[in-house]
């Protein structure tokens, strides 16, 4: 993960909204918190921004000038460098809050929202940040292997037979927690309170379109996966050496 989050130095944040009121009271809460912050008010201009600076969260409403935020979100996932996304929005229907975690945000807030749980997320966030760089307490090793499979957490690369897989950020998570815990079965929602950060009721279709495409970019027959297993009635699991390929 390359992020410039370090516990010596104030988090430097991003927002990308063009609400000037909304965007400086979010502004001065984060200064609060120790954060340092900059501002911009249009999409096109926030893209290139989070391009060429290194943050560590970007807050990102979904209907600007220029860019909009989904465009946004997209061309930073599609880059080599992860940073976490919170997205803002006025809109609140299930369609435009899946687009944005399916495109790759971390987290949606939907307009009008409290500062007190903005804050909130965004110390979640710097959590889930922390807790997925640092090696986890019953895993010192930075690679996980299974089969021709080899997950990279620091790197935050995966391979298969050593070919790059490309994944969005999302999906390393989720094949990151799996692959650190084989043969524990998670159901839809335990995956959406660890990889998502809490759950997020009634979107675990979320979930399955995430396993779906994982699947596709690191199974050999994604009919007949080998990794990425469903158990039927709870939920998935990832494979024990002595599992194969049992869907």
């Amino acid at each position: 993960m390359t992020t410039a989050l370090h516990k010596n130095k104030s988090p430097h944040i991003l927002i990308v909204e063009d609400d000037r009121d909304i965007a400086h009271l979010v502004q001065l809460h984060l200064h609060d918190m120790g954060c340092s912050v900059e501002l911009v008010h249009d999409g096109t201009e926030g893209l290139q921004r989070a391009l060429s600076h290194t943050y560590d969260l970007v807050i990102l409403d979904l209907t600007l000038p220029g860019l909009d935020g989904l465009a946004i979100c997209r061309r930073l996932r599609a880059g080599p460098n992860y940073t976490p996304i919170l997205m803002l929005t006025a809109r609140s229907s299930e369609l435009e809050r899946v687009l944005g975690l399916e495109v790759g945000a971390d987290d949606y807030l939907a307009k009008p929202f409290s500062i007190r749980e903005l804050l909130a997320r965004v110390k979640a966030l710097f959590r889930r940040v922390a807790a997925l760089s640092a090696p986890a307490p019953e895993q010192k090793m930075l690679a996980l292997h299974s089969g021709a499979l080899v997950v990279d957490r620091e790197k935050r690369m995966v391979t298969v037979d050593g070919t790059t897989v490309s994944l969005t950020a999302k999906e390393f998570d989720l094949l990151l927690q799996f692959a650190a815990h084989p043969g524990r079965v998670y159901t839809r929602a335990d995956l959406l309170d660890l990889v998502w950060g809490y759950g997020y009721e009634g979107y675990q279709h979320t979930v399955n379109s995430h396993i779906n495409r994982l699947r596709t970019k690191i199974e050999k027959d994604p009919a007949r996966p080998r990794y990425l297993l469903t158990v039927w009635g709870v939920g998935y699991k990832f494979a024990e050496p002595d599992e194969g390929a049992t869907g």
